[in-house]
């Protein structure tokens, strides 16, 4: 069994609970509470400056032109029409651009992000493909689905947000980063990445988490 394919199936209950979460179950039908999406979504906003971070070093570390042009092309969808998306949803969702210019990390989103940006600085390349592999394989998992099930909810941000994690946006590269990540020597980084993968996918299910049910550093 290919090495990705051992991972999901080792974590697959956890996985599971990821994609299919009550946020993503509710988002699919059009029910989730809009105070609940935008809470997730100004967390989002302030995870993807660490998610651009790491890719952009794992970039400069890429083994290869293709390599490193494929993770180009990522932070380009991230960077254009993913960041468009997110000012019209915030818009929508009646986020002032005070506020969403201004929203700082809750507990989770700052610990995620932190991993990130570690294994960013700290790893090898084949680390960062690890952890992109699970925080962009399993949003491709909950998207797909929600397509395939034709459950296109009332609320355009939600199908947008939907339609942006299916597999006509998401599906190559996932498959490329699993096709890599099963045929790399595992001479150097094969031990590390079962802790990567988990410690993602464990991040993953947290800000889902918190999104639906709300996280908040103590008062002073």
């Amino acid at each position: 069994m290919p090495l990705t394919q051992q991972l999901k199936s080792k974590y697959e209950k956890l996985w599971e609970q990821m994609v299919f979460h009550p946020f993503v179950v509710e988002m699919g039908d059009g029910t989730l509470p809009p105070e609940k999406f935008k809470r997730y979504f100004l967390q989002d906003y302030v995870f993807v400056r660490d998610l651009v971070s790491m890719t952009s070093m794992g970039m400069a570390k890429a083994p290869d032109m293709d390599s490193a042009s494929r993770l180009h092309a990522f932070l380009t969808g991230i960077l254009d029409p993913e960041n468009d998306l997110f000012m019209r949803a915030f818009d929508e969702l009646g986020a002032s651009e005070a506020e969403y210019s201004s929203a700082s990390a809750s507990p989770t989103t700052r610990g995620f992000g932190d991993f990130l940006v570690r294994t960013g600085l700290e790893g090898g390349f084949e680390d960062v493909l690890a952890v992109l592999y699970v925080t962009e394989g399993t949003y491709l998992d909950w998207g797909t689905r929600l397509l395939a099930e034709g459950k296109p909810p009332d609320n355009p941000i939600y199908r947008e947000w939907i339609d942006l994690h299916g597999p006509d946006v998401l599906g190559d590269l996932v498959a490329w980063m699993g096709q890599y990540l099963d045929n790399a020597d595992p001479g150097a980084w094969h031990g590390r990445i079962d802790e990567l993968f988990h410690t993602a996918l464990r991040y993953e299910y947290l800000f889902w988490q918190v999104a639906y049910e709300g996280d908040a550093w103590p008062d002073d």
